[in-house]
């Protein structure tokens, strides 16, 4: 395996920094600086357990940390369920595979961010929005390579080591980003799909403004893809999610956010100009 992510740390966080919350029995959310991962199990029913994304670059100590205080010590996941492959959510995975020894899986169509083939388009700066997206330039894009230890999702959506909940497609963030969602009581991770912070704003990453947005802007290329898989995952009706980024909303906070996001999409998330939005407006 090769760590590109080693040594890079990211100078920027938020008031919620590794703070913990459970959304319902066996989904638990954790933020890291600016980005949230997920830790899917029941500690009261099992010690088995997934980790869905692996924060921001040098963050294994942390996630480690918080396994070991909800599961216990020398407690390892049964697998890491990536959302997608950019750097704030495969900062740690590298760490956490040498510590863990445990698989990793991803849609197929991120393969090449995660085994040292590609590298993702460059952010833009020159997007409209705020301060992060004015300091994107700084974000690595260099893929990760995982090796063998890195595996496809398997293609009838079924998501290994998390019974009950399946994996959607949805791309626009990036090629081969996907959501998870259970059925059963409409829980969904939509990883950045769409967050529920304004994820361009420095000041309302740090205070954590909770609000429904668009993926991250200065990150995501393909904007029509991007409001196809919003419409998609607003058709789940979903009780409750946690995001890439900002804190884990439910209720009718969530349904009427959603809705007015997947009409929308075009005002709310839609930059007004930017590198990757030719042909859209």
């Amino acid at each position: 395996m090769e760590d590109t992510m080693e040594g890079k740390f990211i100078p920027a966080t938020s008031v919620r920094s590794k703070v913990g919350q459970e959304v319902v029995p066996d989904l638990y959310c954790l933020t890291i600086q600016i980005v949230n991962v997920c830790f899917v199990g029941d500690p009261d029913q099992s010690n088995e357990w997934v980790l869905v994304d692996a924060g921001m670059p040098e963050s294994a100590d942390d996630i480690i940390s918080a396994a070991t205080k909800r599961f216990g010590s020398k407690s390892r996941p049964k697998a890491i369920v990536l959302t997608h492959g950019h750097f704030d959510h495969v900062g740690a995975v590298v760490d956490l595979v040498r510590e863990w020894n445990v698989p990793v899986y991803a849609h197929e169509l991120e393969m090449p961010y995660l085994t040292g083939k590609s590298s993702y388009p460059k952010p833009d700066p020159t997007v409209e929005g705020g301060f992060v997206a004015k300091m994107s330039s700084l974000f690595p894009v260099e893929p990760i390579d995982l090796g063998n230890h890195v595996e496809k999702l398997p293609s009838d959506g079924s998501v290994p080591s998390m019974s009950g909940w399946r994996w959607i497609h949805t791309p626009g963030h990036t090629p081969g980003h996907i959501s998870l969602f259970r059925e059963t009581d409409r829980s969904l991770i939509a990883g950045d799909a769409f967050v529920t912070v304004k994820q361009e704003s420095l000041y309302k990453v740090f205070i954590q403004n909770q609000e429904i947005n668009g993926p991250p802007r200065y990150l995501t290329t393909d904007w029509q893809a991007a409001w196809e898989s919003v419409k998609r995952l607003e058709a789940l009706k979903p009780s409750q999610v946690v995001t890439g980024h900002g804190i884990p909303m439910a209720g009718e906070q969530l349904r009427s956010g959603l809705e007015r996001l997947a009409k929308e999409f075009d005002r709310i998330a839609i930059p007004d100009y930017g590198r990757y939005i030719d042909g859209i407006h």
